[in-house]
Order: structure tokens, then C-alpha cells, then sequence
């Protein structure tokens, strides 16, 4: 499937005023400024809604007349080399932001071998955040004892960063509480824990760590933190006093929260949590109505997920004096970010900080000739500040091009084409199952990529003397 965006008029004067920002997002406000020796303190990039002006090639889908322009810029014509820019968020589950960058560089170079193939995995929390962290900024891997969702013994990695950045340990939620961690037949919010990340923290803090990273993406739990919380010594209890069980169904059952036994590192050590800015604990746009089913809720389940986390945010703000019901970031990984926030002290910094701070994108960009991002699901979730739009969102402001790839397409994609994103493709090219689909997808994204360079180079505006076209 291609979907391509409509004409807009009036944009060139909206790219025109488009300028990069720092400052604080109004849309999240959230900080962050990972450079800096990763102080993660600065103001959060800015979030602007960026026209595009489609002219030029006109394609027929489905006897709909749609328009797409993919320029390049003047300087592609006197230089004669064509800069492709590959900047994608991972296909959860599947393939690692690392991953997916090598499957589309394939695809490229299989159309145009003499382009320049720029890569720019999306780091931005979820999975394989600890180890891009590291490849990105120096240090090394430790691998620690910990837990999973369903607190089955299990081996995960800890980052410890060198140099001005020494004293730095990164670590993800997804390495110890990820979905991919659990069979989908066996997921249950209502038990699966986040013990096993609470156990993560312990271990950087025995590793001598004084300011911690953690990345919030690809959860499979729903629990607040709560397991997170307990593993650090944080009591929460129910009304007789007694511990409350694990998972998200357990929430509804807390009557208080106990601080005096929590790990008295956490006093002195700097936590910040990359989080979606987006993803808030409660409510009709809260984590459990948009996140929940993927991790195996169904009505009955998320009913009282809700009435769980509506329950914590109430006693978290009665006894800690935090309202974390409605914090932007609060919502992340199940709610693990109102925890880190509440309970241990943590700063919640906007993952789009990564994508100008750390790792090549920033110094890339201006660079490319056009861009090519994606994800391993579009859908109208995307449109609220996913990877793919957080990367097209500042394509535009250089008045690049933007096609995005997708693993599968759900409801609401075309929310995106509003965003920055000039078209969207799925890489299936057949009817299969998601097993199936998940197993080939290394060549189904490699032959996509193919595609969506010939799509580029239809327009005509890729001088044949660069291109070979099979």
C-alpha cells in the first residue's frame, strides 16, 4: 500500500517561516538536553506543524487523484550525487532501529548504488536503547542478573558511558519488562510486573552509577511502577498493611505509600527517563485506553486497569504531593514514568531530545537530498509525536521530502500526511499472518525500500546519470 499526501496551498510561505527551536514543547512540557555531558536539564525541542507544497507527479489510487513532489535540492544538480537520509524508529518486536536502518540501505543501493546512504537509527528508549546509547556516545556493556514480566529469572544489559559522561549508567525498561519478552497467548497486564526494571536501577547503583538513564519504550507491563517502586524498598500497601500484589490489577488494591525503606542511594543519584511526552497515566487519551490491549488487556482487563492507575495517581498525590494523573510522560511504559517521577525523583525528559542531541541525525539532516523514516506499525497513533513525525517534522524544516515505511497500516495513517510525511508505504506484499510477516520482514522491508526509491525517482526529478534502475 502507498498513500500519498495532497496539494496544499499557501505552504511554501509556512516552510518559509518554519524555523528550528529549542524551546520548551508546548505540547508536552517536558525538558530536555541530553548534550551537555547528558545533563538531560535543557528545554525540549519544539513541536511545530510544518505545511509541505506537493506539486509535480500526479499518480491514480484507487481512481483518486492524489499529488506528490519529491525536489531535490539545488545542489543536488551541480553536485550529481544523491543523499538519502535513513532515519527509522524499530519495528517492535522484530527489528531494532539498527536493523531496519540496514534493511532500507539495501533497498537503496539496490536502486541507486553510487548514492550516498546516510544512516540515523531513531534512538528514542524502547528496544535496543541501551546498547545504540552506547554505540553512540562511548562506554560499555554490562551484563546484570534481573527479571522479567512475569519475574522469571532473566540476564539483561546496563550501559556504563566513559569519559566526561563516566558515572553514567543507561538502561531500558524494555530489557526487563518488554513486550517482546512474553509470548502473546501468555500476556496479562493485570500480573506483569516491572520488578525486574526496579532491579535494573539497583544493579547501576551497585555498579557505583550517579546519575542513571532510563529509556521508556516496547513495555509490556501496565503497573504503574509498582514493581519497579518495591524492588528499590518503597512500600505500597493495602488497607490491612500488607503489600499489594503484582501488576496493573493490583493497583485498585493500594491504600498507602511508605518511602522510609527506599534505597537511600536514590538521594543522591540523578535519574532521567526518556519518555513519549505524549503518553499520559490516565484518561480517555491515558496509557491504558491506547496502550493496554497491545499488552493483552481486554474490556473487562482494561476497565480495571484504569480504575487502577486512577486509584495510584489519587493516593501518589495525597501522600508524595505529586499530581502525575495528567503529566505529560507520566503515562510511559505503562505508567513507569509517574513512578520514576513520584517516587524516585526522576526527571522526565521528551524522547525527541534524543533525536537533536544525541546520534548523527542532527548533523545528517542537512546533508540528505530526501528522507526515509518509519516504524514497524503507522496508524492515527503515530500522528501524536511517534518517531516517524518527530523526524519528519524537521525534514520540513530544511524542505526535504519525506517517505515513511511501515511494517503494517492501521486506522487513522493518514493523520500523518498533516505531519510532515509525504507518503506512507507498507511493506507487505502479500496476505500472511504476523508471524510470518515478522519473519520475512528483513526482505520484505529491503524490496519496499526498492520501491519507495523508484516512487522517489518517478518524478523525474533524479538525474539518470545517478540512478541505475532495475
Amino acid at each position: 500500500m502507498v498513500v500519498l499526501g495532497r496539494r496544499r496551498e499557501g505552504s511554501a510561505r509556512a516552510l518559509q517561516a518554519a524555523r528550528p527551536g529549542t524551546a520548551k514543547d508546548p505540547a508536552c512540557g517536558l525538558h530536555g538536553d541530553p548534550g551537555r555531558a547528558l545533563d538531560l536539564d535543557g528545554a525540549c525541542p519544539g513541536f511545530a506543524a510544518f505545511a509541505f507544497q506537493l506539486a509535480g507527479m500526479r499518480t491514480s489510487l484507487a481512481g483518486t487523484s492524489s499529488s506528490i513532489i519529491l525536489p531535490l535540492p539545488a545542489r543536488h544538480a551541480a553536485a550529481r550525487t544523491l543523499s538519502v537520509l535513513l532515519a527509522p524508529s524499530g519495528f517492535k518486536e522484530c527489528l531494532l532501529p539498527r536493523e531496519v536502518a540496514a534493511c532500507m540501505a539495501e533497498g537503496v543501493r539496490q536502486v541507486l548504488p553510487h548514492a550516498e546512504v546516510l544512516r540515523a537509527p531513531v534512538i528514542d528508549g524502547g528496544e535496543g536503547f541501551t546498547e545504540d546509547m552506547v554505540l553512540a556516545l562511548g562506554g560499555r556493556l554490562v551484563e546484570v542478573t534481573t527479571s522479567g514480566p512475569r519475574d522469571e529469572p532473566l540476564v539483561a544489559t546496563i550501559g556504563l558511558l566513559g569519559g566526561r559522561r563516566r558515572g553514567t549508567a543507561v538502561l531500558s525498561v524494555a530489557s526487563a519488562a518488554g513486550l517482546r519478552l512474553t509470548p502473546s497467548q501468555d500476556r496479562d497486564p493485570l500480573r506483569a510486573t516491572s520488578r525486574g526494571v526496579g532491579r535494573l536501577i539497583r544493579a547501576a547503583l551497585d555498579l557505583g552509577a550517579t546519575r542513571i538513564i532510563v529509556g521508556c519504550g516496547d513495555s509490556g507491563v501496565h503497573d504503574g511502577g509498582a514493581g519497579l517502586a518495591q524492588a528499590l524498598g518503597i512500600r505500597l500497601l493495602d488497607r490491612q498493611g500488607h503489600a499489594i500484589g503484582p501488576g496493573g490489577g493490583a493497583l485498585a488494591d493500594l491504600a498507602s505509600i511508605d518511602l522510609s525503606a527506599r534505597d537511600q542511594r536514590l538521594a543522591t543519584v540523578q535519574i532521567r527517563a526518556i519518555v513519549n511526552p505524549r503518553a499520559i497515566l490516565t484518561g480517555p487519551r491515558g496509557a491504558t485506553r491506547l496502550y493496554a490491549a497491545q499488552k493483552g488487556a481486554d474490556a473487562a482487563a482494561m476497565a480495571t486497569l484504569e480504575a487502577g492507575m486512577a486509584n495510584f495517581a489519587a493516593i501518589v498525590a495525597r501522600d508524595i504531593g505529586i499530581a502525575v494523573a495528567g503529566r505529560p510522560g507520566a503515562g510511559a511504559s505503562g505508567g513507569i514514568g509517574a513512578a520514576l517521577l513520584a517516587l524516585l525523583g526522576a526527571r522526565l525528559v521528551s524522547r525527541h531530545a534524543l533525536l537533536d542531541r544525541i546520534g548523527p541525525f542532527a548533523s545528517l539532516l542537512p546533508k540528505a537530498d530526501f528522507v526515509l523514516t518509519g516504524e514497524g506499525r503507522i496508524d492515527g497513533q503515530t500522528a501524536l509525536g511517534k518517531a516517524p513525525v518527530a523526524v519528519a517534522r524537521r525534514a520540513k524544516r530544511l524542505g526535504l521530502p519525506v517517505i515513511a515505511m511501515a511494517g503494517t497500516i492501521g486506522p487513522g495513517a493518514e493523520a500523518v500526511l498533516a505531519h510532515g510525511i509525504d507518503a506512507f508505504i507498507g511493506i507487505l506484499d502479500r496476505p500472511c499472518s504476523l508471524a510470518e510477516a515478522m519473519a520475512d520482514a528483513p526482505r520484505l522491508l529491503t524490496a519496499a525500500t526498492a520501491q519507495a526509491v523508484r516512487l522517489a525517482m518517478a518524478g523525474g526529478r533524479i538525474p539518470r546519470d545517478v540512478a541505475a534502475i532495475h
